[in-house]
């Protein structure tokens, strides 16, 4: 670098100057002469001295400034600061100061200003180049990808201001999360339009509440199929019948209780008596009043087993709900029809009524029942919009009968048990559930099996096509609530999300957060790996400037003494 370049540089950056410093240092050892290396080095002397000075009156220990003002140190430091921000303030729900009290706690602050207005400064900068990144890799990204049928979970929350959001459950990728003006189908179809307007998918099928926002949307607006969500329709039955008939077990286990307390009352009246003055006309009260007591208590035992048996039967009726809503028999991997599904849930919303009757509810909670009950066509309807749709897929690779009769009987509903194994909670029926996929696909192993004489392509393509189908089914939007759970806690905390923050979360999500099997949602969304967010954001985001000097305190005031004075 010539003098005339180096004298009229206006800016050194943090990594330039640690360069140029290492060169003097190693420089001053073979020339002693300050002058003569800041002439070689293409520097103003002055600016030298400036800045071995400013090295010198660092607090900290030598070795440490010594690193931390080497090359290497100081990519170092700026890695560090900008980790920092990034998983304080995106990865994780916390703010601005946090980073100033991480960067004061470390002793770095003596290297790099912690202070709120230069770490904001950063802060924005990282939010910038992560929503910058998330635009490239989906505009690169989708290019590439394949056309393909996509279901979307969507739903709402507030903050208070609307937030729409919708997810791609397969992959979990979020293809759209943005704050809106209202919640009407026209607002949510042109945002999902906006989403999608770059990607080569076609949303066939949407899960979500009733709204009829919503509704509208899904049918109207993108001519798709609305699977409704099973978990609304069991949350109404709760509300409607569970918890009228624990409110009635728990009235009556008092009833018990309190008879009981009544009989034991009049017996120790009865023991008190007969150890003392004896009167057969009072002894005779009492046994009538035991007696009586007795007969109370008895009944009232008698109501606590019926309202017990009330909540069991209704219990098992709700859950029988979510266990009739599925396209396979979870016990033989079966197909099941659409006429067999509605006989299913047409047996256990009769079994809700009867015992609603029996316990004699309120008609509010009859009332329930029936709102629940209205969303059975659409859930009959989505079995067999799914058999349309995988019967459909199947015809379209024009395989040989036994071939694509053995996708039906074995392979599709083999891994339609596997992925609800996967979800299941329950230790015992999620063990049960995966032997049963593994025995589906034991006959399609074997040397003589149907797919024994196809292709290792044709395996792959067929194989890929049953996964598609397995998934189709899609009965929960349990992955846009989470993540509506997800932005109403950092609402909660900075009490107002952003729409730069809010995109910036979003990004985060599809391509940083991983799986345990080290994928992003990104990756399986599109099918290709996406660069590296963070090394991204390191390249685009510069290290803040140094800290300002100490400055000294102001005095307190010393009220008491002025006054003595």
């Amino acid at each position: 670098m010539s003098d005339t370049a180096g004298t009229n540089k206006e800016h050194w950056s943090r990594a330039e100057i640690a360069g140029k410093m290492n060169e003097y240092k190693q420089g001053y050892q073979r020339t002693p002469s300050q002058r003569q290396m800041a002439k070689e080095l293409g520097i103003p002397r002055t600016t030298v001295q400036h800045w071995l000075k400013r090295e010198e009156n660092i607090v900290a220990d030598p070795t440490m400034v010594t690193f931390l003002e080497s090359p290497v140190g100081v990519v170092f430091l700026h890695r560090l600061v900008v980790a920092a921000h990034f998983v304080i303030t995106l990865v994780g729900p916390s703010g601005i100061r946090l980073v100033c009290l991480f960067l004061e706690l470390t002793g770095l602050d003596r290297f790099v200003a912690a202070s709120y207005g230069p770490q904001q400064k950063v802060s924005v900068a990282v939010q910038e180049a992560v929503v910058s990144f998330g635009q490239e890799e989906s505009g690169r990204l989708g290019k590439d990808m394949k056309r393909k049928q996509i279901t979307v979970c969507e739903d709402e929350t507030f903050h208070p201001q609307v937030c729409l959001v919708a997810i791609e459950p397969v992959s979990n990728f979020i293809l759209l999360e943005q704050y809106a003006d209202n919640r009407r189908a026209e607002t949510w179809t042109d945002a999902m339009r906006e989403a999608t307007k770059d990607l080569p998918v076609e949303v066939v099928q949407s899960t979500s509440d009733e709204g009829r926002g919503l509704l509208r949307h899904v049918q109207e607006g993108l001519g798709a199929h609305h699977s409704p969500d099973v978990f609304h329709v069991q949350h109404e039955l709760v509300k409607g019948v569970s918890l009228a008939l624990a409110s009635k077990k728990r009235q009556a286990g008092e009833t018990v209780a309190k008879k009981a307390k009544q009989r034991k009352r009049h017996q120790k009246k009865q023991e008190r008596y007969l150890n003392g003055k004896k009167d057969a006309q009072h002894l005779v009260k009492l046994e009538c009043k035991i007696k009586q007591a007795q007969e109370q208590e008895g009944e009232a035992r008698k109501a606590l087993e019926t309202a017990i048996e009330h909540q069991e039967r209704a219990q098992k009726a709700i859950q029988g709900v979510s266990a009739a809503y599925h396209p396979y028999d979870l016990e033989t991997g079966a197909a099941r029809s659409a006429e067999e599904v509605s006989a299913m849930l047409e047996q256990h919303f009769t079994e809700l009524e009867t015992v609603a009757t029996a316990a004699d509810l309120a008609k509010r909670c009859l009332d329930r029942i029936q709102k629940a009950k209205r969303v059975v066509v659409d859930m009959v309807a989505t079995i067999s919009f799914f058999s349309l749709v995988v019967q459909a897929k199947v015809e379209a690779l024009s395989l040989p009968p036994q071939v694509e009769q053995a996708m039906y009987d074995h392979l599709i509903p083999a891994i339609y048990l596997h992925l609800v194994s996967e979800k299941t909670s329950d230790p015992e029926q999620r063990h049960t559930i995966q032997r049963r996929s593994e025995q589906l696909l034991i006959p399609l192993l074997k040397n003589d099996g149907p797919f024994a004489d196809l292709e290792a392509e044709e395996k792959v393509t067929i194989e890929r096509v049953a996964q598609e189908c397995a998934q189709l089914f899609q009965r929960s939007s349990s992955c846009v609530e989470g993540r509506n759970g997800q932005l109403a806690l950092r609402h909660h905390s900075l009490h107002r999300i952003g729409n730069r923050k809010l995109t910036a979360l979003t990004t985060v999500h599809n391509y940083f957060i991983k799986r345990s099997d080290d994928t992003t949602a990104a990756e399986r969304f599109f099918g290709v790996k996406p660069r590296d967010l963070f090394e991204y954001i390191l390249a685009r985001v510069d290290l803040p400037g140094r800290p300002a000097q100490k400055r000294s305190r102001p005095r307190q005031t010393a009220y008491l003494t002025r006054a003595a004075a």
